[in-house]
């Protein structure tokens, strides 16, 4: 075996995962086929439920110095409502850190961990035996072959390639499809991160690194293809969309410049899916996802990572039964800390989407803004990793 471990895919869950393994003293091999610094659709808020494993990690000086302001409020923005209401307490607060920003610095704190960076590099073939996984990626300079106990998939569900089956994505009207761009300037509060709710989707925004604005969102098919008109490009149809339709981000937008395209993913897939199967771990959504509307995908993917690297750390990775026990406590121990916040964020984004249902919940709201604390609190922005 050349490693103890192969991860594929180098963001926030891979990352993590590798780090907390090569401090365990695990030989690890991290592939990741981008290049970095790269952008990414993700809605880019870390709770501060996260810190504890930034600190584990040891990168949580260098997140306090790249990330950007404390959030102290939610906001609900939805038509002509704006409601705000107080963050749940916790220990801290949650911030925005772009992920050009962020994948770029946990792949160097792997690397100064000893992990073994193969960056650009892509899967394109597996074999398992008794003894573990054979890898086999293309490179800039051909071909080459790993050899470890351990492969944790943490390539993200959009990602598609010959290593882990997944059932064909079909197109369907209702297909979420997911949104990305940062803005300079705008209106919005610094310590204010607000839930966007609009015909059709569900966002969100926060300020993130160098005072830009990052805005997020996912949108139906449909909906986006009867927005559309000959010459729009998706990113336009969809901001026009945002700004006609919801009075507070047509303000938070107000004086606002585009910093480089929208970018675009999907469609998402929210569920709860196996976190070991086949003898491969799964890491960040590939285990399980949210819907984006509880803006808690960062922080998953980080403590799912810590999580594994933690009961791994635990066995003798060369004993087979040894690796599917550690697969069915990775399992029941994710569950525990995720699968109520996907519970809870189906039903948010179902409202979401809808205006005219969330209408009596906006009312609700505005009459008892704790509400939208108490949802954040459901969200699992004050749940530690247990």
């Amino acid at each position: 075996m050349t490693h103890d471990a192969i991860i594929i895919g180098g963001g926030p869950g891979g990352a993590s995962t590798a780090i907390g393994l090569a401090r365990a003293g695990l030989r690890v091999a991290l592939v990741e086929r981008s290049e970095f610094p790269r952008r990414k659709v993700c809605g880019e808020f870390m709770s501060a439920a996260s810190r504890p494993v930034l600190e584990a990690l040891g990168v949580v000086e260098e997140w306090d110095a790249a990330a950007g302001p404390e959030i102290g409020r939610l906001a609900l923005f939805t038509g002509e409502r704006v409601v705000t209401a107080p963050m749940p307490v916790s220990a801290g607060r949650g911030r925005g850190l772009g992920r050009d920003v962020l994948d770029d610095l946990l792949v160097a704190q792997a690397r100064r961990c000893g992990v073994e960076i193969m960056q650009p590099c892509r899967a394109t073939g597996f074999e398992r035996d008794a003894g573990g996984h054979h890898v086999t990626l293309a490179t800039s300079q051909g071909t080459a072959a790993l050899a470890a106990p351990i492969l944790v998939a943490a390539h993200g569900s959009w990602e598609r390639g010959p290593l882990f089956t997944q059932a064909p994505k079909m197109h369907a009207p209702s297909d979420l499809l997911g949104f990305k761009a940062h803005f300079h300037g705008g209106t919005l509060a610094a310590d204010l991160m607000p839930l966007l709710s609009f015909p059709g989707g569900y966002g969100g925004m926060v300020r993130v690194d160098g005072g830009r604005l990052s805005l997020s969102c996912c949108i139906r098919r449909d909906t986006l293809e009867a927005l559309r008109r000959p010459g729009d490009t998706a990113g336009a149809a969809l901001q026009a969309h945002l700004v006609r339709s919801c009075r507070g981000i047509r303000e938070a937008l107000g004086g606002a410049v585009l910093d480089g395209p929208w970018l675009a993913a999907g469609p998402i897939r929210p569920a709860l899916r196996p976190c070991y199967a086949e003898g491969i771990y799964r890491v960040g959504n590939l285990a399980g996802e949210a819907h984006p509307v509880i803006a808690e995908g960062i922080s998953m993917a980080i403590q799912s990572g810590w999580l594994l690297s933690r009961v791994l750390s635990e066995i003798d990775v060369h004993d087979a039964r040894a690796r599917d026990a550690a697969g069915a406590r990775y399992q029941a121990a994710w569950r525990r800390q995720f699968s109520t916040r996907i519970r809870a964020a189906n039903a948010f984004a179902n409202l979401a989407m809808r205006p005219d249902r969330f209408a009596a919940l906006g009312r609700v709201i505005a009459a008892m803004p704790a509400t939208l604390t108490l949802g954040a609190r459901l969200s699992g922005k004050v749940k530690p990793l247990g």
